[in-house]
């Protein structure tokens, strides 16, 4: 289940993912994540765009020390609320 730091990460990449879609999303709401411990930190993310729209995340949060920058790495469009986040 996402929480308020997921929901802070999604909020930190919106216009990115704004730009990479070619799309402008009134609703952006994290719903499920996973996460990985690499030089900082992977969220995959699972972000309802509206109605039964969703989109997958891959947000990279470098470390502290590095910065603690937030990196979109990749969108996946299409998804729905039963698809795995991977």
């Amino acid at each position: 289940m996402a929480n308020k730091v997921t929901q802070k990460i999604c909020d930190g990449v919106k216009k990115d993912v704004e730009v990479k879609t070619a799309r402008n999303y009134v609703n952006f709401e994290a719903i499920a994540y996973r996460s990985q411990v690499v030089q900082g930190t992977n969220y995959f993310i699972k972000v309802n765009v509206g109605g039964s729209d969703y989109i997958h995340l891959r947000v990279w949060k470098k470390l502290p020390c590095d910065g603690g920058e937030i990196i979109l790495s990749s969108v996946q469009e299409g998804k729905t609320l039963d698809d795995p986040i991977e």
